[in-house]
């Protein structure tokens, strides 16, 4: 009864006209069963030619029964006219059942969203679904919105901000990029803008037809890597999101998971959620380097002793990892609107063993790993030596991903170890005790992942 109701107007009433004939109606039922529970299409197209290769044989199978009454017009639909119909039906039925299965060529849109904060391999991860040539891949684009909305942090603020950033993340992944113009400074004139961030880092918006004749006196802050293109045209670039058969985004200023349920629920979108993790230690080594004028009494402090660390600073750190470990907890109880949406990734998992993880990413969000993206994944994972930048993607990510260990002072990790322990505990990472546990390679700093953490 459910999957009548959801049968659309033209169906639910050829379903009404079969009921006139009992032949039928018992074919229908048969075809029905083949869909739902074998899911073979194959099977039903060779079932379905054979039925038309033989009508003499079902009518004479079924001699015996009543002509139904003649319709309110006094004339009955032909048997070619039925058999038409049902061909139709099983058309239908095919779309139907590749929704339902979630397999098929080309199958569902899906929508991925990896979900992060800074310097946990963002970047490096978000690469995966960029280089799959058909996914629609933004990087940062909420940016914008932190740069133009000002909001205090705690409090009505801190909700009033991820509601925003909700919202329009909403937009962007049903392919409404004009909701950037509202953000982008200056405001983009005829839905033209030089100044998308990180345009480069999103193959989708540097290729063509996005990628548009450069302009010789147009200054582009954020232009595309590898060719010149001119200023991004927005318009282009949704139309380009809605011929790709997926989107993926990823971010690191949504941090409150429960906000997004309404984007879980909506209807128009198939959202697979990510959540990266690091290592609080390795996180508070990376930023130093990163964001070193933010981090300059960190840095007094720990090599100096000069300067007493902030309670402020501390606390900063400590909610930091206190809204990541609740947003992972909730992800982990399975709630049924989260139930097979949320997946957990230590980013120490991926440098050890890139490939196997992508391949899980993938599978989780009902992508297809092409060899484009193992072809990245090897020549991105095996470098000599990092690349250079902070913002590099390619690293020997196997040796590279703790070597922050050998240089941050214990006194600084005993800092983030007593500020971040329940986040700590919680993502499998182990404290260390003294100076010679936390410098020496041979004691792992890291336990087994969990593969409850696949939700």
């Amino acid at each position: 009864m459910e999957l009548r109701r959801a049968l659309p107007q033209d169906i639910r009433e050829l379903l009404h006209c079969l009921k006139m004939r009992s032949k039928y109606a018992v074919l229908l039922v048969f075809v029905i069963s083949l869909v739902i529970i074998e899911k073979e299409n194959n099977f039903i197209s060779r079932v379905s030619d054979k039925l038309k290769q033989s009508p003499q044989a079902l009518a004479d199978a079924n001699s015996t029964e009543v002509s139904p009454a003649p319709d309110k017009n006094g004339s009955l639909a032909s048997l070619q006219e039925l058999d038409a119909a049902f061909s139709q039906l099983r058309s239908h039925l095919y779309n139907i059942t590749l929704q339902l299965a979630g397999d098929g060529d080309p199958g569902p849109r899906r929508h991925v969203l990896l979900m992060a904060t800074t310097r946990t391999g963002s970047s490096f991860v978000g690469e995966f679904f960029n280089q799959q040539g058909s996914i629609f891949y933004l990087f940062e684009p909420l940016w914008h919105v932190e740069k133009t909305v000002t909001f205090l942090p705690g409090g009505a603020s801190a909700v009033g901000s991820a509601l925003v950033y909700r919202d329009v993340l909403k937009q962007l992944l049903l392919c409404d990029l004009y909701i950037l113009e509202n953000f982008i400074s200056p405001v983009p004139e005829g839905h033209l803008t030089p100044f998308l961030f990180r345009r480069g880092s999103s193959h989708s918006l540097c290729e063509e037809p996005v990628c548009t004749p450069s302009t010789k006196k147009v200054f582009e802050k954020y232009y595309c890597k590898n060719r010149r293109c001119g200023p991004l045209n927005i318009t282009l670039a949704a139309e380009a999101c809605r011929r790709k058969q997926h989107v993926a985004l990823k971010t690191v200023r949504i941090r409150q998971l429960e906000f997004l349920q309404p984007l879980v629920e909506d209807p128009r979108l198939d959202l697979r959620i990510i959540q990266l993790v690091r290592d609080p230690r390795a996180v508070l080594a990376s930023r130093m380097v990163a964001f070193s004028g933010k981090y300059e009494t960190w840095k007094k402090w720990a090599s100096e002793g000069e300067a007493p660390l902030r309670e402020e600073e501390v606390q900063r750190l400590r909610g930091n990892c206190e809204s990541i470990r609740v947003s992972a907890e909730l992800g982990l109880r399975r709630p049924g609107w989260l139930r097979g949406r949320y997946m957990l990734v230590r980013y120490e998992d991926v440098a050890r063993a890139p490939l196997q993880k992508a391949r899980e990413m993938f599978r989780f969000a009902g992508l297809p790993l092409t060899p484009q993206v193992e072809e990245w994944i090897g020549k991105n994972t095996q470098a000599p030596r990092d690349g250079n930048g902070v913002y590099s993607t390619c690293k020997n990510s196997s040796e590279q991903f703790d070597k922050w260990r050998f240089g941050m002072p214990f006194k600084l990790a005993q800092v983030v170890q007593d500020a971040c322990e329940p986040a700590m505990q919680l993502f499998g990472y182990k404290l260390a005790s003294s100076p010679a546990q936390l410098a020496n390679r041979s004691f792992s700093l890291l336990e087994e992942a969990q593969p409850a953490w696949v939700t």
